[in-house]
C-alpha cells in the first residue's frame, strides 16, 4: 500500500479497518478528559470491558456456592486451567496438550530449565542473547550456579555485529554450530523486548537440534503479537506472561508450552506439585508422583481463579478477532508508523529506528533510538497525552496494538513527536 502523510488518509484507513469495532471492547485511560494515545500495550495491555464481568461471576459463585464452586460454578474451578487450552493453542500454534496457563513467567522458566537444562561435563553451554530481560538473565545465572558452574564459562551471550542493533539469524545459527557437542540449551526471546526484533523461531530451533541441544523461547513480547507455530517448529518449550498483549491485567497468570514429543517422557527431571499429578488419582493423596501427560505434568498448584478470569475475558476477544486478521492489521499499522517516522526525520539526524525494517522480523513495536534530548522529548510526549515507554539510556518504545489502536492515533503520535523535537 502507498501511504500518505495526512490525517485524511489515516481516517480513511480507520474507516476501512475490518477490526475497528474491537477498540470499543477496551477501557482507554484519559488525559485531560481525552483518551490517551496508548502505545504501551507491550508493557501492560488495556482492560477489556468484559473483565469485570468475568471476575464478578467468579466472586458471585464463591459467595453463593462456597467450596461447591469447584464443581458447580459456571466455569468449575477444579478444571479452570482447561478453559485456556484451546484459545492459547491457537495463539501459539500448538495442540491443547502442549499448553497451559500457570504461575508467572520466571517461575515457569525455572521449571522448564530444571527439565531441559541438565549440564554434563561435555554438554553444559547455554546460548542466550546479551541484553535479555533481567528476569531471564537472573534465571540463567542462578540455574547455571545451581549446577555448580560459572556463568562466565557456561553462558554464551549473542551480540549484534559492530554498528548494528539486532542479531542476524545467520550469526545465531553459526554460533550454535560452533558449540556443537558442548551445547545443552538455547533460550531466546520470541520478540526481543528492547529492539522489537522477531526471531526466526523455526531456523533457530532446527539449529539447536542439529547441535544436539534443546531450544526454548520466552514469548512475553510475542504471544498475542505475532503468529506462532510452536508445534510445527518443534520448539521444546516456551514460556510467556499474559499482562502485555494478552491484556490479563498486572501480574496476570502466565503460560507454558511443552512439545508433544515430551508429553510422556516422564524420565525428564522436574519439580513436582500436586496439580501436576495425574488427575484421576490427584485427591487420593498417595506417595509417588505420577505426572499428567503433556505440559499439565509440570503444574504445581491449583489454578488462581480470580487472577485468571481476566485472561479468559481477553482470550474471548482474541478468538473473535483471530490472530491472522490481527497480524494483517498490525503489519499495516506498524508499517504506517514507520513511514511517518521516516517522513519526519529522513536524514536520521534526530533518531534512528532500531527495530528491523523487514515486517517479517518485527511485531507491532518500533523502538526509536533518540540521538538528541531523548528524555526531554519523551516527557513532552507524556505531557501531550501519549503513553509510550522510555528505556534507558535513549530508546522510546512505541507499540500500536491492532486490537485497540487506530491509524489516526499513529498519525497523531508522529505529529506530537515532531512537535516535541521541534521539527
Amino acid at each position: 500500500m502507498k501511504f500518505e502523510n495526512s490525517l485524511a488518509f489515516a481516517k480513511k484507513l480507520d474507516r476501512q479497518d475490518p477490526l475497528k469495532t474491537f477498540r470499543k471492547k477496551f477501557l482507554i485511560p484519559k488525559h485531560n478528559g481525552k483518551p490517551v494515545i496508548y502505545f504501551t500495550g507491550n508493557s501492560l495491555g488495556l482492560q477489556p470491558i468484559t473483565t469485570k464481568k468475568f471476575i464478578n461471576e467468579e466472586l458471585q459463585d464463591w459467595a453463593t456456592q462456597g467450596v461447591e464452586g469447584h464443581l458447580q460454578s459456571k466455569r468449575p474451578w477444579l478444571y479452570y486451567h482447561k478453559f485456556f487450552k484451546k484459545p492459547l493453542a491457537k495463539l501459539v500454534g500448538a495442540k491443547p496438550i502442549e499448553v497451559t496457563a500457570m504461575n508467572q513467567l520466571t517461575v515457569n522458566l525455572h521449571l522448564m530449565m530444571v527439565s531441559f537444562y541438565q549440564p554434563t561435563s561435555q554438554r553444559f553451554k547455554l546460548i542466550v542473547e546479551r541484553g535479555a530481560f533481567s528476569s531471564d538473565q537472573y534465571a540463567f545465572e542462578s540455574q547455571v550456579r545451581y549446577h555448580g558452574l560459572n556463568p562466565n564459562d557456561a553462558i554464551i551471550e549473542l551480540t549484534p555485529r559492530p554498528g548494528e542493533y539486532t542479531l542476524r539469524t545467520e550469526d545465531i545459527v553459526q554460533t550454535i554450530a560452533e558449540h556443537t557437542n558442548r551445547l545443552a540449551l538455547v533460550v531466546l526471546g520470541g520478540v526481543q523486548y528492547y529492539t522489537g526484533q522477531f526471531f526466526n523461531i523455526r531456523q533457530l530451533t532446527e539449529a539447536a537440534h542439529r547441535a544436539g541441544a534443546y531450544a526454548g523461547f520466552d514469548l512475553a513480547h510475542a504471544i498475542g503479537n505475532v503468529p506462532l507455530s510452536l508445534h510445527d517448529d518443534h520448539v521444546d518449550f516456551a514460556v510467556w506472561c499474559s499482562y502485555k498483549y494478552l491484556n490479563s491485567g498486572p501480574g496476570g497468570v502466565a503460560g507454558t508450552f511443552v512439545h508433544e514429543r515430551h508429553a510422556t517422557n516422564f524420565s525428564l527431571p522436574r519439580f513436582a506439585g500436586w496439580w501436576g499429578h495425574h488427575e484421576a488419582e490427584r485427591f487420593k493423596m498417595r506417595k509417588g508422583f505420577k505426572p499428567m501427560p503433556g505440559v499439565d505434568g509440570w503444574q504445581l498448584s491449583n489454578f488462581p481463579v480470580l487472577s485468571g478470569a481476566p485472561q479468559l475475558a481477553s482470550l474471548e476477544i482474541f478468538q473473535q478477532a483471530g490472530i491472522k486478521r490481527l497480524r494483517k492489521k498490525s503489519l499495516l499499522l506498524t508499517g504506517y508508523l514507520e513511514f511517518l517516522l521516516q517522513q519526519l526525520d529522513p536524514s536520521q539526524n534526530q533518531f534512528v529506528i532500531i527495530t528491523p525494517s523487514n515486517p517479517d522480523e518485527r511485531g507491532c513495536q518500533l523502538s526509536i533510538l533518540m540521538k538528541k534530548s531523548g528524555r526531554k522529548v519523551f516527557d513532552k510526549l507524556v505531557a501531550s497525552g501519549i503513553s509510550a515507554d522510555w528505556r534507558e539510556p535513549d530508546v522510546i518504545r512505541v507499540a500500536p496494538v491492532p486490537l485497540y489502536n487506530s491509524f489516526e492515533e499513529v498519525f497523531m503520535f508522529a505529529q506530537h513527536l515532531g512537535q516535541a523535537m521541534g521539527i
